[in-house]
């Protein structure tokens, strides 16, 4: 059973991170700081494994974050299981990867002509009354009508009732399940596009914090990591909104995000060091950290996590997908073996949360 982690041990994470690695791989053995002196109970409860973190549940195998995928995801041994958060119109925040229906759901047949001019259909403009209305399915392309990962859930042969969750529904059902199963499974919410939400005229932080904090989730001693990718955001946070929790800056592929965050600036050390001032670890995309420079060849290790080590920042990359490895990555066990062997990380986002607790329970990390 996983123990909540308290501030002291989350200081040390990265030295015991370094340590674990320096045990079952003592050929790349890392420097271990002085903070891995602090106690023997830190080292213990830290030591064990990189985190498993399921985004959008058990979405490998269920349509993303419905219930469904999220008790299935908890049953197959995730650390932690992400909610994306957006807001519905009268200011209830949900569980949906982006800010539109379409993708995801049967809304252009249950709403017809309530899309905006670009076509799409926006969750801020439907009442949670009219979002529980709607059935979810296996994500598609709104152009094709096709599934966007062919071989998961079939939505179209076998229709089935899923619904959208509110955050409180989502955050009742893990509690109810971490009492009965005697786990203490975390959890992992992203506030989606917040300078969009202001510009539309609501704030998503806003209307999330409270609940987080009635939850139980308010400080670093809770098993919540709340993650943003707008750099300004993740300061007002800290800052105005006064958030005491853990706080994950998530990174972007791309050089530059809409909301003007310079996502290849704060992989730096001069970024890293800034970033080390508020917030308590890093989520940038896998491509940052590895890859594969032509079939065959080697994986490719960048310095970014050295980098964040350096700075007592924990490394959460996204996303292991079975089903959509890296170009010319040979297979899920060389991404598993290049991310958590080679480079270091200190948990990853996954679409199959028993494939990779498998392989870290294989390979010493349980």
């Amino acid at each position: 059973m996983k123990t909540l982690f308290p501030r002291r041990v989350l200081r040390v994470g990265a030295d015991l991170r370094a340590a674990w690695h320096a045990r079952r791989w003592p050929a790349a053995r890392p420097e271990v700081g002085p903070y891995l002196l602090a106690s023997v109970f830190t080292a213990a409860a830290f030591a064990q494994a990189p985190l498993v973190i399921a985004p959008r549940g058990a979405s490998g195998y269920l349509p993303e974050h419905t219930l469904a995928a999220k008790a299935q995801a908890h049953a197959l041994g995730a650390d932690y299981l992400e909610q994306d958060l957006v807001l519905t119109r009268d200011d209830v925040p949900v569980v949906l990867h982006d800010i539109y229906l379409d993708t995801v759901s049967d809304v252009a047949k249950k709403f017809p002509g309530r899309q905006r001019a670009d076509a799409r259909f926006y969750v801020l403009d439907f009442t949670l009354a009219e979002v529980k209305q709607l059935r979810v399915s296996e994500r598609f392309n709104v152009k094709t009508g096709r599934p966007v990962y062919p071989q998961r859930y079939d939505s179209q042969a076998f229709p089935s009732s899923f619904q959208i969750a509110t955050l409180e529904e989502e955050l009742q059902l893990i509690q109810a399940l971490n009492r009965s199963t005697g786990r203490a499974v975390g959890i992992y919410p992203e506030i989606k596009q917040p300078k969009w939400h202001r510009a539309q005229g609501h704030d998503l932080s806003k209307a999330v914090l409270p609940i987080l904090s009635r939850y139980g989730y308010a400080t670093k001693e809770d098993a919540c990591f709340l993650q943003c990718f707008e750099l300004a955001e993740v300061r007002r946070l800290r800052g105005e909104l006064g958030w005491r929790g853990r706080l994950v800056m998530l990174i972007d592929s791309k050089a530059k995000g809409e909301d003007g965050t310079e996502h290849n600036y704060l992989c730096s050390s001069m970024g890293l060091k800034e970033l080390a001032a508020m917030v308590d670890g890093i989520g940038p995309t896998i491509g940052r950290i590895v890859s594969w420079p032509a079939p065959g060849a080697a994986a490719s290790i960048t310095e970014l996590v050295k980098l964040a080590h350096a700075e007592r920042l924990v490394v959460h990359p996204y996303t292991v997908r079975r089903d959509d490895l890296p170009k010319n990555c040979p297979s899920v066990e060389a991404l598993h073996a290049a991310l958590f062997r080679d480079a270091g990380v200190d948990g990853v986002f996954t679409d199959f949360s028993d494939v990779t607790a498998a392989w870290v329970r294989q390979n010493g990390g349980r």
